[in-house]
């Protein structure tokens, strides 16, 4: 049995409802009927845990040009300038939208749009716009406040895509077997668990779009949601598509180290706003007390993330600790003790409800994986190798953040290409979806235990944290490709035989996402931005990004 398109026509399915999911999805439901899965609940995702802000060239002091250095700057030789320029030159129109939209970022009247803007590391000039020290909870609540009020978007909560829907199914369906035409390669629709119901359904779709963030949780120490398992980097894989720069993976210099909290995150512009990093005390006459950045880059605790994160891991490493201290006390001598606290509720209520007082006490913090500055190669409108398949946001790999994110440009990016990707779709001729066939359970049945997803679940983030870490080695790249390969075939095994669970499809996405950042970093033979390798530890003097194409493999499920 085949499910048809219904009569209104297929919608546009958007995999992801976080800003760039409910970006697109705003720019195309006055025109298309739209879709968005939200694997979870729908105020769960990376946006909400966004505290910084987002890049607006507004100010009389900034310019286009100084924003596209800085993002230059700190992608390490590996930014698309063209990329890099088409979103800073629609910054302030990002900026523009998302007040309309209703978010109420931290005002200051005599600020441009009557925003009060701050400075992240990497940045020249404070260019910021940002709502508190939570902004991503503030323009993800207006977002979803929108789109739920919209009568062009369905909502789904708790639906996850398995797989995309493509031609490879097609061929080998009621149509290959009927002797009509080879059919298009494209994606026609997507897959998706219904898992409350624990049914899988098909979803026939004009266009679907991957906007399901990066892949932190392939690690065992993130500041990323439990939503963060490069689900949408592993299916467009899966279907043919290029993927690229997945090694760059970026640490977050400062999340919190806390037994009772091991995700969160302490932005950093509290290093923006005059914090210091020190080195905690282990007994008398050690460097307890001292500042070490400025050993490190001439840029202090404003330096890019990764050249903050490799010195904070170099420092541990040098003298035994567990963590260092960020010590905001500098910014209550100079500012006050209610602007901290105004400038920062979240970080100060947060750290007060585990019995640090960041007015009086330096805050203990660790290096955590954060954000994936590669994956799915698209263009500038979201378009992937495979027609009819789009990707905005982390999920993707546009040139925009090379081998290092520079501070709050992803906000950004999922804005500017959520709106030009809507309108790529838009412009597209829609174009009839062929029935597609029906997810196949004939050949499986429930799973007997749980157990083994959970021990490879555990073991893929442990190795991969011990050996692709922030500090990599050609020796350990290569254990850890072996282990990944080992953990693979337990789980394409598992996946086979077996129902589909939210679990079994996040760890068979996961174990996907860890073979191609270690690829990739057996690839790159320097160190360069957020990769560092002991065997290569020179940056050459012209570098690529890496690209990877998928090998033929069998057929799956």
């Amino acid at each position: 049995m085949n499910t048809k398109p219904s009569a209104g026509g297929a919608p546009v399915v958007v995999v992801g409802a976080g800003l760039a999911g409910l970006a697109t999805a705003l720019h195309l439901a006055d025109r298309v009927p739209v879709v968005v899965l939200a694997k979870r609940r729908l105020d769960e995702g990376a946006t909400a845990w966004a505290q910084g802000g987002i890049v607006g060239v507004l100010g009389s002091d900034d310019s286009v040009d100084s924003h596209v250095h800085d993002t230059l700057d700190a992608g390490a030789g590996l930014v698309d300038e063209h990329t890099a320029r088409y979103i800073a030159e629609r910054s302030a129109d990002a900026v523009r939208w998302l007040v309309e939209a209703g978010v109420p970022f931290s005002p200051d009247p005599q600020g441009p749009l009557g925003l009060h803007l701050t400075r992240e590391g990497g940045h020249a000039v404070r260019r910021i716009a940002h709502a508190a020290d939570a902004t991503g909870k503030a323009i993800h609540d207006a977002l979803l406040e929108r789109a739920r009020a919209h009568p062009g978007i369905v909502l789904r909560e708790r639906w996850m895509a398995v797989d995309l829907v493509t031609s490879r199914h097609l061929e080998r369906g009621e149509a290959a077997a009927a002797g009509e035409a080879p059919v298009a390669r494209r994606c026609y629709g997507v897959y998706a668990l219904d898992i409350d119901r624990r049914r899988v359904e098909t979803l026939p779709a004009r266009a679907v779009v991957l906007a399901t963030g990066g892949v932190g949780k392939v690690y065992r120490y993130t500041s990323n949601p439990d939503t963060a398992t490069g689900d949408g980097i592993a299916m467009a894989w899966r279907s043919g598509c290029r993927v690229g720069n997945m090694e760059f993976i970026q640490f977050h210099p400062t999340c919190l180290y806390h037994p009772q909290e091991r995700s969160f995150l302490i932005t950093e512009a509290l290093r923006g706003e005059g914090a210091k990093l020190l080195l905690p005390s282990t007994g008398p006459g050690d460097a307890g007390g001292q500042r070490f950045m400025p050993a490190h880059d001439e840029r202090a605790e404003l330096a890019p993330r990764d050249i903050v994160a490799r010195a904070i891991d170099f420092e541990m490493k040098k003298h035994g600790l567990d963590h260092v201290w960020l010590d905001a006390t500098p910014i209550v001598e100079q500012k006050g003790e209610a602007f901290l606290k105004s400038h920062f509720p979240t970080v100060h209520g947060r750290c007060l409800s585990l019995g640090i007082d960041i007015a009086r006490q330096p805050i203990p913090v660790v290096p955590a994986a954060h954000y994936t500055c590669g994956g799915v190669v698209t263009d500038l409108e979201g378009r992937t190798d495979l027609p009819g398949l789009y990707a905005v946001g982390e999920t993707t790999y546009t040139g925009l953040h090379g081998a290092n994110r520079l501070a709050s440009n992803s906000l950004l990016e999922c804005v500017v290409l959520g709106r030009s990707c809507a309108e790529a779709i838009l412009a597209a001729a829609p174009g009839t979806p062929p029935a597609l066939p029906p997810w196949d359970e004939s050949q499986v049945e429930d799973a007997d235990e749980q157990v083994v997803i959970a021990h490879n679940w555990d073991e893929l983030r442990l190795l991969m944290w011990n050996y692709v870490g922030i500090v990599r080695t050609t020796k350990r790249l290569e254990r850890a490709l072996h282990r990944i390969g080992l953990l693979r075939g337990e789980i394409d095994d598992y996946y086979a035989n077996f129902r589909v669970t939210r679990d079994l499809l996040e760890l068979r996405n996961l174990v996907e996402c860890a073979e191609l950042i270690v690829q990739s970093a057996l690839h790159r033979h320097e160190s360069r931005g957020l990769h560092y390798s002991r065997d290569f530890p020179q940056t050459l003097p012209v570098s690529f990004p890496t690209v990877l194409t998928r090998p033929a493999r069998s057929r799956e499920r």
